[in-house]
C-alpha cells in the first residue's frame, strides 16, 4: 500500500481533495492518504511541517485546477518534494476546464488525466 501526500489549492480546489479521499477508500485502492496540504501561513515553520509530512510518503499527488499557478502553498510543496527526492505527479482536476501547473513544476512535468485507472498506475509506478 503506497502512502500519498495530496497537494492542492485550498482556496479553489478543496472539493477535488475530497474526491481523492473518496477514491482512497475504494476496495481496490492501492494507496492510502498519509496527509495533505496544510492551510497555514507559509513561513519556515510551515515548510518544516510540510517537509516532515512529505518525507514520510511514497509519492506526492498534485491536483491541478484553474488557479494552481497562483497557489503558493502548492508550489512550495512541489519544491519540497523535489528537494527531498520524492516522486510527484500532476493530476488534471477538471475534465472540461484548462488546468495549470504549479509554478514550481518542471517544464517536462505532464498533467495526467484523472481517471481511476490512470491514478492507480501513477501511484503504483513509484518504487
Amino acid at each position: 500500500m503506497k502512502r500519498v501526500f495530496i497537494s492542492f489549492d485550498y482556496d479553489h480546489d478543496e472539493i477535488l481533495k475530497n474526491f481523492l479521499v473518496g477514491q482512497a477508500k475504494l476496495p481496490d485502492s492501492p494507496f492510502e492518504l498519509a496527509d495533505w496540504s496544510i492551510k497555514e501561513h507559509i513561513d519556515g515553520n510551515w515548510k518544516a511541517k510540510a517537509a516532515t509530512r512529505i518525507r514520510s510518503v511514497d509519492v506526492v499527488a498534485v491536483i491541478c485546477g484553474r488557479h494552481t499557478n497562483t497557489a503558493t502553498g502548492v508550489s512550495a510543496e512541489v519544491q519540497i518534494a523535489q528537494a527531498e527526492g520524492k516522486p510527484y505527479f500532476l493530476l488534471n482536476g477538471y475534465k472540461d476546464v484548462a488546468c495549470v501547473k504549479p509554478t514550481a513544476a518542471k517544464p517536462a512535468d505532464k498533467i495526467y488525466s484523472w481517471t481511476w485507472p490512470n491514478l492507480k498506475v501513477l501511484i503504483v509506478a513509484w518504487n
